[in-house]
């Protein structure tokens, strides 16, 4: 199971913008502002592709395609509750720390207190 948005660049590409962004080679690890900047940029490109390529499919008479292609290239991320029950199911299955327990954590935080 993972966390990560499908498109998400991996940081050595970051840095390969970043060197073509200011005309040189950069060195040294990419920072939280830079690739979550990059993230977003790429995202919104992405986005903007698959709108036009659904509108497109829309003007050739393909109208139901535009939806499906959208919930095939964007599926839906789990929801913390979905994390959550796979996480126990991992537990279940063997002993695992760390990630396992920080989304039970995290889906257990998020219950309302009754």
């Amino acid at each position: 199971m993972t966390n990560q948005h499908p498109i998400t660049p991996p940081p050595d590409l970051v840095q390969q913008w970043l060197g073509t962004y200011f005309g040189t080679t950069v060195t040294g690890e990419v920072s939280g502002v830079e690739l979550a900047l990059a993230t977003q940029a790429a995202r919104w490109g992405a986005d903007q592709e698959l709108d036009a390529c659904c509108t497109w499919l829309s003007h050739l008479g393909y109208i139901a395609a535009g939806p499906e292609i959208r919930s095939a290239r964007r599926p839906k991320l789990p929801s913390l509750k979905e994390q959550a029950l796979e996480a126990l199911k991992d537990i279940e299955c063997e002993y695992v720390i760390g990630v396992t327990t920080s989304i039970i954590r995290r889906a257990l935080e998020a219950l309302p207190n009754d």
